[in-house]
């Protein structure tokens, strides 16, 4: 007969949900220190440095402050790729590579939360024509822009998500915004692909194409 006592003292427990709020951040508010549970500091963006900075660069740059906060965000992408590997793989006792999909879909919509960048959602649904949508809702970024924009905002976590999946995938992969909360919007909608195919959308959304328009003439156009 098998000794239930020893099965419980040599298996070893099942790990819980590594970016739960509660258990991943901590640190002394009053004094303004936040951690993570690996240690490192975290940093929190108010709403009115999010707002201020919008209303900088269009001031300082114009135009191309959306190229500057795409490319800050391909920056911090690839910090925050870096980090979220080694915790998860420290955690979990596994690289990304070997993760079951549905782990690694709830490891980075739990950390999304955790962080306070909204809800987001990855639809595979356009996988066979090499195309990824992220879908997020309460997006920091949207809220910040400013309330007369007319093209999506969040520019900065396009940057982020092109970054962050170009070494999820192992291929260099674009992003570009194809709805925004910003312009009335329910969700923001951001569609990575490979460069060249996925900056098509830039022009269609100039047009006033639609998020769902948008992606009909991406797969119609792959499969010619």
């Amino acid at each position: 007969m098998i000794d239930v006592s020893n099965l419980l003292q040599t298996q070893k427990p099942l790990p819980g949900n590594y970016f739960a709020y509660d258990a991943y951040v901590s640190g002394d508010y009053e004094i303004g220190l936040i951690e993570n549970r690996a240690g490192a500091r975290l940093i929190a963006f108010p709403k009115l440095l999010l707002e201020a900075m919008y209303t900088a660069l269009d001031q300082e740059i114009g135009q191309a402050s959306g190229l500057v906060l795409y490319n800050c965000g391909r920056w911090w992408g690839k910090n925050f790729y870096r980090r979220f590997a080694a915790e998860i793989k420290e955690y979990y006792g596994k690289p990304l590579a070997e993760m079951e999909m549905v782990e690694f879909i709830e490891c980075i919509k739990q950390c999304w939360k955790t962080y306070g960048w909204g809800v987001i959602d990855i639809d595979l649904s356009y996988y066979q024509q090499g195309y990824l949508v992220i879908k997020t809702t309460y997006s920091p970024f949207a809220q910040a822009a400013p309330a007369d924009s007319n093209k999506p905002m969040c520019f900065a976590e396009a940057g982020l998500l092109s970054a962050f999946f170009t070494q999820v995938s192992g291929k260099e992969l674009d992003c570009v915004q194809t709805a925004c909360e910003s312009m009335g919007e329910e969700s923001n909608y951001f569609v990575l692909g490979i460069p060249e195919r996925v900056r098509k959308a830039q022009a269609w959304l100039t047009e006033g194409q639609d998020h769902q328009t948008i992606m009909e003439r991406l797969c119609v156009n792959q499969a010619n």
